[in-house]
């Protein structure tokens, strides 16, 4: 089976009680390795940093290749400064001029699917990356629309979407995109030929929409006794949507375990377990569901 590639950036999040490896793009890579699906995992950091090494060291714990990720001596690895406020929710200061910021395109493209996101665009080096490898390979795409300060732009947002097969958003991003581009969410699917649009609904769970706008599927939230925060909890969604599709199991099934993985992640601090052993019933879930028709 050809891997999922990912393409994005890997840093570290700041939390008031120290530093995690995070990044939307790392968080899926490394849920993919640990749920046994194979992942070539495209970035870059700083060349010896500590926030490199963290980086690598979190790797290495969920089983993912770093020889996709590029080392930089001259930009340090990515830092985001994540503020708590009320009730688990989070804001984000992202910092400039990261060595994701500077990518260089993979030397190769080897691929079933790929995953990228709009917040490693915010840098026209980064983004030339992007588009020379989606160039190169003709598969399946996912957007992972993070409306982050800096790429929360509707050119940006547009030219993204144009660039994807299948796109996931939450609830928020949504509402901006019908804003910016067009009235309807069945005008939008068809101005940018989306054949899949996830939306996420944090504790009101999810739904998934066809090209036509037609509701596809939908879910409850899973409850989470045990919350701590919501950090990483979209990209455990995204990554066992990605599994899902890459196995070629049930969409149904897949749907409905991926909105209990994101649950889960929303019992932990940052965006996956400290340990990977935890994952090892979700990996064991995943290859235990039906096989699509």
């Amino acid at each position: 089976m050809a891997p999922v590639l990912v393409m994005g950036e890997a840093l570290v999040d700041e939390f008031h009680d120290g530093a995690v490896a995070g990044g939307a793009p790392f968080n899926v890579a490394r849920s993919l390795a640990a749920l046994g699906v194979p992942v070539s995992f495209v970035s870059r950091i700083g060349a010896d940093d500590a926030a490199g090494h963290l980086v690598l060291d979190s790797a290495a714990r969920f089983g993912l290749s770093v020889d996709g990720i590029q080392r930089d001596a001259a930009h340090a690895t990515g830092r985001v400064s994540v503020h708590e406020g009320e009730g688990g929710s989070h804001s984000f200061q992202i910092h400039a001029d990261a060595a994701w910021d500077h990518l260089a395109p993979p030397a190769a493209v080897d691929a079933g699917l790929i995953y990228f996101g709009s917040l490693m665009q915010r840098h026209a080096v980064s983004r030339a990356a992007l588009r020379a490898a989606l160039k190169r390979a003709r598969v399946p795409r996912l957007l992972d629309l993070n409306l982050r300060p800096g790429t929360d732009k509707p050119d940006l947002a547009a030219e993204s979407l144009m660039l994807a097969d299948r796109v996931k958003i939450n609830e928020d991003e949504l509402e901006r995109l019908l804003a910016w581009l067009e009235p309807t969410l069945p005008a939008l699917m068809a101005r940018f030929a989306l054949q899949e649009l996830l939306v996420t609904r944090g504790a009101a769970g999810y739904a998934l929409y066809g090209e036509s706008g037609q509701l596809l599927a939908a879910g409850d939230g899973v409850a989470q006794p045990d919350f701590v925060d919501s950090v990483g909890a979209g990209d455990g969604f995204t990554a066992m949507l990605l599994a899902g599709y890459a196995l070629r199991r049930d969409r149904a099934a897949t749907l409905h375990l991926a909105n209990r993985y994101a649950a889960m992640i929303c019992g932990v601090r940052g965006p996956l377990p400290d340990d990977s052993a935890a994952l090892r019933p979700w990996r064991e879930a995943l290859h235990a569901l039906p096989a699509e028709d």
